[in-house]
């Protein structure tokens, strides 16, 4: 999967009640940060090992979006997304509330290997269609988190103007969008399983080595 993938985008603080539930302020622009494509990892049932000797590793689920062409000026998401996908952005929580205090890059927090699970991927309905869609999370069999593209503080729209004015968009990137409230700490062989409305769209156990 990852050589045809060349950027993988993220967004932070992309929910209202996420941003609170961590203490954060709401962003006047849409916040972005970057994964290695290396980060990658397929949510087919089987397990993904992270690091469990960082402090906390905390589950967020996401939306991800896959762009099919070249981003020109004035193009509609409808016209630039071929194919979305459910995935975690799994983060060290810790190491990321030091790095939030030495003002210092997300990267150790964000982008280490096995940190961006990602289901398979599906043809993209477009907007009117995937804004009526909840996409959820379970965790050991409980619903954990829930969400859906019309409760973004940014419209994808938004989101892929930004990322191609400040940094380019093209072909074989991925966006993860943000993700809703209810993110929190994983335990070794907690099992997660994402679905986007009753359609199962990923599932794997996480591995704490």
């Amino acid at each position: 999967m990852t050589n045809t993938i060349r950027n993988l985008y993220c967004v932070g603080r992309n929910y209202r009640e996420h941003a609170a539930e961590l203490g954060n302020a709401v962003p006047d622009s849409p916040m972005l940060f970057m994964k290695p494509v290396h980060a990658l990892t397929v949510m087919d049932g089987s397990e993904i090992s992270v690091p469990g000797n960082r402090g906390d590793v905390h589950y967020e689920a996401e939306l991800v979006i896959h762009i099919g062409r070249t981003y020109e000026r004035g193009i509609r998401v409808d016209e630039l997304v071929d194919r979305y996908a459910l995935g975690l952005d799994l983060t060290l929580r810790d190491v990321q509330s030091e790095l939030k205090k030495k003002g210092q890059p997300w990267l150790a927090a964000k982008g280490f290997l096995g940190s961006a699970p990602i289901g398979p991927f599906r043809p993209f309905p477009g907007m009117a269609s995937l804004g009526v869609q909840l996409f959820t999370l379970s965790k050991n069999g409980v619903e954990v988190q829930k969400g859906c593209i019309t409760d973004m503080i940014f419209s994808l729209q938004t989101i892929v103007d930004y990322c191609a004015e400040h940094y380019g968009l093209g072909e074989g990137d991925l966006i993860y969008t943000g993700t809703p409230a209810g993110v929190g700490p994983v335990a070794d062989g907690d099992r997660f399983e994402l679905r986007m409305g009753e359609e199962a769209a990923g599932e794997c156990v996480i591995r704490l080595r």
